[in-house]
């Protein structure tokens, strides 16, 4: 089988890399990587090496670069996805968007049979946090978020296509947040800008953590992330899957999780518009939408992953966390990939 992977070098492509590659150690002839990105990762680094890169920018593909990368693929994972600029809406959305229908195009032309897509659990519409929801919630975005509004596209394209192309099996994995060490420094450049993260010590402690009582969110780890997509090409599956470990997060969880002495519960209003301030003062790049996303979304049912990829994670969400935490804190990343690229403190 030989399977590209749109976005190979980010967070997620990294950790499905890792995975793919387990695999073709067990049968080496049996499994081919093609890996694409906008920038290429240091092919001497794992898990990198051993793979056929492509240099493409998704967003405009009129030299047909992708469809080139695509020839004589029998899958398609594509994970590509931006965070920021986070005050350009319309830079995301044509990665975001128009890149996934260019891939999807790409696919179609170059006679791909599977596609496996990177959705996530801020497509869905608004829900209470209880009961959990399965794949049939409605995944029609929150409109608050703009994030939430393009995987909510994303998944519109993907609803198309497959309409479209009866022969061609589709999967789209509905994820929690996804974390793992390695992506310490990239994920502290998103959400918390340049600066923040370098003022950070390698152990993060709070004394007291101010977060409303209302906010509850999954996560599961990268590696867990990546066996999904595993089994999703191994068994060629279609349909939606929603993908996270256990436990859900809780306010009084987080507490711990920072060794904050206690939890302050605090009005979601005033967490919003601190939020909201700080952006528009470019203190902090993450705008107020992702706090009505984290309102807003579902705490989901995993019982489809579980039953027809056979899936179990094997860290917990709060390990999960653990780890990012600790990668924040010092910098961690993994060395060779430009997303993921570790970050150095400063003096060094």
């Amino acid at each position: 089988m030989r399977v590209a992977i749109v976005g190979a070098s980010g967070n997620v492509g990294t950790a499905v890399l890792r995975r793919l590659q387990q695999q073709r150690a067990e049968r080496p002839d049996a499994l081919e990587l093609v890996g694409i990105s906008r920038r290429p990762p240091d092919r001497s680094a794992a898990p990198y090496g051993g793979v056929e890169w492509h240099a493409v920018d998704i967003t405009d593909d009129d030299g047909g670069r992708l469809l080139a990368a695509l020839a004589g693929v029998d899958a398609v994972v594509h994970l590509a996805w931006i965070l920021q600029p986070n005050h350009d809406v319309a830079a995301l959305h044509r990665t975001n968007v128009t890149g996934t229908a260019n891939v999807l195009q790409a696919a179609k032309e170059a006679g791909v049979g599977h596609v496996v897509c990177a959705s996530s659990v801020g497509a869905y519409s608004s829900s209470a946090k209880e009961p959990r929801r399965t794949e049939a919630w409605p995944a029609t975005g929150i409109q608050e978020s703009h994030y939430s509004r393009h995987k909510a596209e994303q998944e519109a394209l993907l609803d198309r296509f497959e309409a479209e192309n009866p022969a061609i099996a589709v999967a789209r994995l509905r994820t929690a947040l996804i974390f793992q060490r390695e992506a310490g420094s990239e994920i502290g450049r998103y959400f918390l800008g340049p600066l923040i993260p370098k003022l950070l010590p390698g152990r993060i402690r709070l004394p007291l953590l101010p977060f409303p009582a209302q906010l509850a969110f999954q996560a599961v780890h990268a590696d867990d992330a990546a066996d999904a997509y595993w089994r999703a090409l191994d068994r060629r599956a279609s349909g939606a899957f929603n993908v996270a470990a256990e436990p859900v997060i809780t306010p009084p969880e987080l507490a711990r999780l920072f060794h904050a002495r206690r939890w302050l519960p605090i009005p979601l209003s005033l967490l919003r518009a601190a939020v909201d301030l700080s952006w528009r003062l470019r203190l902090q790049p993450t705008d107020a939408g992702w706090i009505a996303m984290a309102e807003g979304a579902p705490i989901m049912d995993t019982g489809r992953a579980r039953d027809m990829l056979g899936w179990k994670p094997r860290t917990s969400s709060l390990d999960a966390i653990r780890e990012v935490l600790e990668g924040l804190g010092t910098g961690r990343g993994t060395a060779g990939s430009p997303p993921l690229n570790p970050r150095s403190r400063p003096g060094r």
